[in-house]
């Protein structure tokens, strides 16, 4: 039986996450024209209209070759006013507003040293993760946090939430996730023009996700961060409170199993061994009363990393998700991270 701080955490978290009215159920759909429109690997013609196989034949590829997957064209306009650096995602979607990467920018004095690309949660605002950045700072780490597709300023004007990135389109899912993880290798292309040698990687919750698989495509990153973490993309959008509507927009079309085959493709899971022998630091974050991202999948993570060897350290949180951003949790959780990136950076 769960005890007193169990349930009072637990009746914090639900009401947090519940506080969002404007959660939309959308209509399931494959989604193989987002897949088609990658260009690589060539997404099968349907065969009698079964659009499960051709999404299942496409990501098992996709897998299979993930460095070309997950390859880009360099970017040639890079534009830093002040603090904003903005340029052309190498990744073209069909909304303009989101076809233009933002980024703020926190240098730490003149140490052209240490520098992390940041990656906030899953419906960030232009704000989130601006104090973390300013924390890292302080540690003397040079921060540039930068906003994921179609979160922010990238959102197009129809949505109020980043639905686009997350949802029951299979294969937006899959283009939305791969622009927002070449878009961060972008911005370590830009932190090494800069002339910064250590680079590294911190995202939170979906951030996590995209931060990990770009840390696994880019052996440039010498550190990774990774705030709440799952194997697999797909089981804390399948189960977790925040994202039921999700869920319900699946139906019965697909079950769990079967997601997590199709969203393999940016699921940390299938590129573990990818960072095996790597001169990599990996600090890896849970909390224990998580009803977002599980603590039998977070702990599924540990074991897979205990299990293949791979360096890393482990701190575990006494909150659930969405307290993770009230104090003192943040506090906890924010100079965890800024401890470890200056440990190890």
């Amino acid at each position: 039986m769960p005890g007193p701080y169990a349930y009072w955490m637990d009746r914090w978290e639900r009401k947090l996450a519940t506080r969002d009215t404007n959660r939309v159920v959308r209509p399931f759909d494959w989604g193989t024209e987002w897949l088609h429109s990658i260009g690589f690997p060539p997404c099968p013609a349907e065969a009698n209209g079964d659009a499960a196989a051709r999404v299942g034949r496409f990501v098992t590829e996709s897998v299979a070759h993930s460095d070309r997957f997950y390859s880009y064209a360099p970017v040639e306009d890079f534009r830093l006013l002040d603090d904003r650096l903005t340029f052309t995602s190498p990744v073209e979607s069909p909304h303009p507003k989101n076809n233009t990467v933002h980024a703020l920018w926190f240098p730490a004095g003149r140490d052209r040293g240490r520098a992390l690309v940041v990656l906030p949660q899953w419906n960030s605002g232009p704000d989130g993760h601006v104090g973390l950045a300013k924390l890292l700072n302080r540690f003397g780490i040079s921060a540039l946090r930068m906003t994921m597709a179609y979160h922010a300023e990238r959102m197009p004007q129809e949505l109020s939430r980043a639905d686009y990135h997350v949802s029951s389109n299979i294969g937006r899912t899959i283009h939305a996730t791969r622009q927002s993880v070449i878009d961060a290798r972008a911005c370590l292309d830009w932190l090494a023009q800069q002339g910064y040698q250590r680079l590294g990687v911190l995202g939170t919750s979906l951030g996590s996700c995209v931060a990990f698989v770009t840390a696994a495509h880019d052996r440039r990153v010498k550190v990774g961060i990774f705030n709440h973490v799952s194997n697999y993309f797909s089981d804390p959008v399948w189960t977790g409170i925040s994202s039921r509507h999700i869920r319900q927009g699946f139906g019965d079309v697909v079950s769990q199993d079967d997601l997590r085959h199709y969203w393999s493709v940016i699921s940390p899971a299938s590129y573990l061994k990818r960072i095996q022998g790597r001169d990599m630091r990996t600090l890896l974050i849970w909390a224990r009363h998580d009803s977002t991202f599980l603590p039998v999948y977070s702990r599924q993570v540990l074991a897979s990393f205990r299990e293949m060897q791979l360096p890393h350290e482990v701190f575990t949180l006494p909150c659930g998700h969405y307290t993770t951003g009230r104090f003192p949790f943040n506090l906890m959780d924010g100079l965890s991270m800024c401890r470890f990136a200056a440990r190890n950076m």
